[in-house]
C-alpha cells in the first residue's frame, strides 16, 4: 500500500531557494517548482517575471504527514523567508516574489492562519505578517530547467550569493529535522 501524501503549495520569494530547503527536509517527498496565484493559463518563467500574469513562484510540496505536520512545515516556511515583505524578498521585488500558502483544503487554510497567529504572537517579527492565504486555484509546473535548479546549478551566481547561505541557515535551525543521507 502507497503511503497517503498531502501536498503544500508555498510562495516565498525565489522558487530556487523554497525548493532547495524543502528537499532537504525530512518527511517531503517531493518537490516542483512553478507558478500559482496568476490569472494566465500555462504561464511561462519570461511571462512570470513580467509581472503581468498575477502568479507567484510557488514549490508544491508533497509530504508525509506521519512524519511531518503541516504545522511544522508552515514554521519552516516562517522560519526561512521574511513574511513582512510584501511583493520582494531581499533583492528579488515583484508580485512574483510574494508571500504566500495556497492552501488545498479548509483544514490547511485553519492551520495556516493558526500558525500565522502563532508567529505574531511569538513576536518573531518586528512587523507585521503580509502572508496571502488563498485557495489554490490551480499548480503550473515550472520548466524542467528549474526543476532541481540549486542540486543542479551550486555555481551559478545567485545560487552561491542567495541560495546556499539560506539553505545553509536551514540546515543549521533545522540540523534536527533534515533527512538522513544514507
Amino acid at each position: 500500500m502507497e503511503k497517503e501524501l498531502e501536498p503544500a503549495t508555498l510562495a516565498a520569494g525565489c522558487f530556487w531557494c523554497v525548493e532547495a530547503v524543502f528537499d532537504d527536509l525530512e518527511g517531503v517527498e517531493d518537490v516542483v517548482s512553478g507558478y500559482s496565484g496568476g490569472h494566465t493559463e500555462n504561464p511561462t518563467y519570461k511571462e512570470v517575471c513580467s509581472e503581468t500574469t498575477g502568479h507567484a513562484e510557488v514549490a508544491q510540496i508533497k509530504f508525509d504527514p506521519e512524519k511531518l505536520s503541516y504545522a511544522d512545515l508552515l514554521r519552516v516556511f516562517f522560519a526561512v523567508h521574511d513574511p513582512t515583505t510584501l511583493n520582494r524578498q531581499g533583492n528579488d521585488i515583484g508580485s512574483s516574489y510574494r508571500s504566500a500558502i495556497f492552501y488545498h483544503s479548509d483544514e490547511q487554510k485553519k492551520t495556516a492562519e493558526d500558525i500565522i497567529s502563532e508567529v505574531t504572537n511569538e513576536g518573531v517579527y518586528d512587523s507585521s505578517i503580509v502572508t496571502e492565504v488563498t485557495a489554490l486555484d490551480k499548480f503550473w509546473p515550472a520548466e524542467d530547467y528549474h526543476q532541481e535548479y540549486f542540486a543542479n546549478n551550486p555555481g551559478q551566481p545567485y545560487c552561491v550569493g542567495v541560495v546556499a547561505p539560506k539553505v545553509a541557515k536551514f540546515r543549521q535551525k533545522f540540523a534536527s529535522r533534515l533527512k538522513s543521507k544514507n
